[in-house]
């Protein structure tokens, strides 16, 4: 499928790739994005990958939308560049599962009937594509997760919900950068700082990276925090044939 490309207002480009959330769509947006990053093309403000569609700010005084378009065509329609053996990174997010830390952790169990065990075995074994950035500075938006876990939105959204929440709605999961109001369900935290403006890069995770959560208990949870910016999560290189559950 050939991508779509449509103005948005008079300075913005959207170039869709599907309409579907699949890892070959989403390397084939960061695939454009770094096409267009070599080229270092001047008047290119801002690029926002999403699911399924890439979204470019430009500065309209540098560019016709006609003029734009031609440039970023031979780009974008670039067959993905798809090797088993390519190293892409994986961050270890160290979580404590259920009590205090995951309050809906036994209704997630319940509701798919396993163990809280399970769903924590679950969730844990697989690395989770982070897809895009959103909804507040620092939150991922995953991919991968196992369907035997998928669990709906609560009912009646929590009016704050702390900072390192690890919840699930639908089939997705995600960590919260910040305190928060929200409805997904919780099943754990962690200690690790998430989001922070005094790093160079603030969102500790970006598109194309895997998230990788590590079960851990309470008392490696405090440690943890009182490092606070100072603990540097493990980062893995892992072939994407060797990553672990859905890619």
């Amino acid at each position: 499928m050939n991508p779509t490309i449509s103005p948005v207002g008079d300075s913005a480009i959207s170039i869709e790739f599907g309409q579907v959330i699949d890892p070959k769509i989403n390397q084939r947006i960061r695939q454009t994005v770094a096409g267009i990053e070599s080229l270092h093309l001047e008047g290119i403000i801002e690029m926002v990958p999403t699911y399924c569609a890439l979204l470019i700010q430009y500065d309209a005084l540098c560019y016709t939308y006609a003029e734009l378009c031609r440039i970023l065509e031979p780009i974008c329609t670039q067959p993905i560049q798809s090797d088993e053996s390519e190293l892409v990174t994986v961050i270890e997010i160290p979580t404590v599962y259920g009590g205090e830390f995951g309050p809906d952790l036994g209704f997630v169990a319940s509701h798919n009937h396993l163990t809280e065990a399970d769903v924590v075995s679950i969730h844990s074994g697989t690395d989770y594509l982070v897809y895009m950035m959103g909804f507040i500075p620092g939150f991922t938006y995953l991919g991968g997760m196992d369907p035997r876990i998928a669990t709906p939105r609560l009912s009646s959204p929590r009016t704050h919900i702390p900072a390192g929440a690890v919840g699930i709605a639908g089939e997705q999961t995600g960590t919260y950068p910040s305190d928060s109001p929200g409805g997904w369900q919780i099943i754990g935290r962690t200690p690790v700082s998430m989001y922070d403006e005094s790093r160079e890069q603030a969102a500790l995770l970006k598109a194309g990276d895997y998230v990788r959560y590590v079960p851990i208990d309470e008392s490696a949870f405090h440690c943890i925090k009182k490092l606070g910016v100072s603990f540097k999560p493990v980062v893995h290189h892992v072939k994407v044939g060797d990553l672990r559950g859905g890619k």
